[in-house]
């Protein structure tokens, strides 16, 4: 199947020549999509009026006559380049082609759309038994789903933390989940964030059954990157395409898709089992750039907020708590229209709010769970059913199970099993001292002996060329200062160490990070997720922009050889022999 062109917006001749230089906004008569076209010397450029971070809609930028500004997010996006301003250096829009007559002077704008991959090969939807498909809640973002005589596990987190210590199970997972995921048919890991790949889950998992089929799609940054260097000993991970449909039996197949602004990250995915579509977007930020099949059975999305250290770990400027309250606030009403406005115009005939069943348990933490008030599942379906009353919702609970066929014959019966009277439905232990231990190990490793490490670290990074000065403190639990901690700063522009800031004008970023943690993450060359997802650090920043290439490049891009802690050590053994045959 190939693409096809769509015309989305057609301007007449006299529209056109009313169409004044720089942005114009139009909307289309009859659907009420809007466009931006903008007129510029030499050319014609236009894309749709939605933003690329969460949909978005774009008005006129006050400050710059070629930028518009995203009402939901304060995203900027340069129309005469089709680049995102804010955040420097990330993003650029999908564009439409413009098309003048020549003959009558009317213009096209025309959109290029690629076939829906889940259209290949369709199968009609057969008639359902009870008991043929369910789905059994586990915890956060993990669902087993049971169809005809197999069973697929989406996302196992079941034990330990996410993001170094920073996030903990908030639901307490049924007392046979470890056995009925070693038991699964197939294991579905939609991106490599430790919430949905859980490395303590995965190494009691191995020790049970390391042969396990596991599916992740074919991200830039491979998900499993770690599991070598992780101990876990699985061996039948299967990387597959995106957009092509994986048969398990002759009635069930999946289909692992991008997500549309972070396509090197995240994935989601499309099970059908008898002609029946089940749609997990799981975190995905645009779920395959936005198209997504209409009307499947069943739908389940992330919908809480919070997943980010952004705004309760930053200070200083305009960060203060009753901002940080405010600007919380009005997130969780922005993302709770967004889910809804979603889901009522993919119009599903059931759908489940999940992923989002965590906390922030640490007792040191207690200020960013205090400060992280999150959306309910409770509340977003209470939001659907009043936009949506045709669509039945389901606000989990551990052991609670949707039939779908029931669901699909009457939607008042009894479709949902909720767990018996008396089952546990909140963690309230999490091992603390267990996973913290591991961490505290790292901080009293060789390699932090020596300052030269802070030099040999950056260099394998390899991040320069970027005006822009850190100053990173090492600091206790409550983040102040180590006693005998590094504090030192980096020059990104030609990735030098000076004692002080540079006279020539740059950006400034602050981050005071728990030692505990940064030194686990140095030692093991891991991502910098564990330190601004899960709270570990504090920051502030002059001026207050969010420098993208910096966070991409140690969140998504660091190299995947991980061979900074060997010729560190190699080198300080030779400078230590050295030293002492002197």
């Amino acid at each position: 199947l190939g693409s096809v062109s769509k015309t989305v917006l057609r301007l007449e001749a006299e529209d056109v020549q009313t169409l004044k230089d720089g942005i114009n906004l139009k909307k289309h008569p009859e659907d009420g999509k809007c466009y931006i076209i903008y007129k510029g010397k030499d050319k014609m450029r236009a894309c749709r009026n939605q933003c690329k971070h969460q949909g978005g809609l774009f008005i006129e930028d006050i400050e710059d006559s070629r930028t518009v500004r995203c009402t939901k997010h304060y995203w900027k996006l340069n129309v005469a380049t089709m680049e995102y301003v804010n955040p420097p250096d990330s993003f650029t829009q999908d564009e439409l082609e413009v098309v003048l007559s020549d003959t009558d002077g009317s213009l096209e704008l025309l959109e290029l759309n690629p076939p829906d991959p889940w259209t290949a090969e369709p199968r009609e939807a057969q008639e359902l038994h009870a008991g043929e498909i369910t789905l059994t809640y586990i915890t956060h973002a993990c669902m087993e789903l049971k169809a005809g005589n197999k069973r697929m596990m989406f996302d196992p987190w079941l034990t330990g933390p996410a993001f170094a210590r920073g996030w903990w199970l908030l639901h307490e997972p049924p007392s046979d989940a470890m056995d009925r995921l070693s038991q699964a048919d197939l294991i579905y890991i939609s991106h490599m964030h430790s919430d949905h790949l859980s490395y303590p889950t995965l190494q009691r998992l191995s020790m049970k059954r390391p042969d396990i089929p596991i599916y992740v799609g074919d991200t830039s940054r491979p998900v499993f990157w770690y599991l070598e260097k992780s101990g876990v000993n699985l061996t039948n991970v299967n990387v597959v395409p995106f957009g092509v449909w994986q048969n398990v039996d002759e009635l069930l197949r999946f289909m692992i898709l991008m997500d549309g602004v972070h396509p090197e990250l995240d994935t989601c995915l499309i099970v059908e089992y008898k002609g029946h579509m089940i749609l997990n977007t799981v975190d995905c930020t645009r779920p395959n750039n936005g198209r997504l099949p209409h009307g499947v059975d069943v739908m389940m999305s992330d919908f809480a907020g919070g997943a980010s250290g952004f705004p309760m770990t930053f200070h200083g400027g305009k960060y203060t708590e009753s901002w940080k309250a405010d600007f919380i606030k009005n997130e969780r009403k922005k993302l709770l229209k967004y889910k809804t406005q979603l889901v009522k115009s993919l119009q599903p005939k059931i759908y489940c709010p999940f992923a989002g069943y965590f906390t922030e348990a640490h007792p040191s933490d207690r200020y960013i769970k205090e400060t992280n008030i999150k959306n309910s599942a409770a509340d977003l379906n209470q939001s659907i059913r009043k936009r949506c009353p045709n669509i039945l919702t389901w606000t989990p609970v551990p052991g609670s199970v949707l039939d779908l066929a029931l669901a699909l014959h009457d939607p008042s019966s009894s479709a949902i099993t909720e767990p018996p009277n008396g089952t546990k439905i909140y963690k309230d232990s999490w091992d603390f001292d267990l996973y913290l231990e591991e961490l505290k190990a790292s901080v009293s490793a060789e390699i932090f002996k020596c300052k030269s490490w802070i030099q040999y670290y950056y260099n394998w990074a390899g991040f320069k060329g970027y005006n822009l000065v850190i100053r990173v403190i090492e600091t206790e639990d409550d983040f102040k200062p180590l006693k005998g901690g590094y504090d030192y700063l980096v020059d990104f522009l030609d990735l030098s160490f000076p004692d002080e800031r540079p006279e020539r004008d740059h950006a400034f970023e602050e981050i005071k990070n728990r030692v505990n943690v940064m030194r686990h993450v140095i030692l093991n060359g891991q991502l910098w997720d564990d330190l601004y997802i899960g709270y570990n650090n504090r920051m502030s920043r002059d001026p207050d922009v969010y420098h993208h290439k910096l966070w991409n490049h140690f969140q998504i891009e660091l190299p995947l050889l991980q061979i900074f802690v060997n010729i560190y050590i190699y080198f300080y053994f030779f400078i230590s022999v050295f030293s002492t045959l002197i």
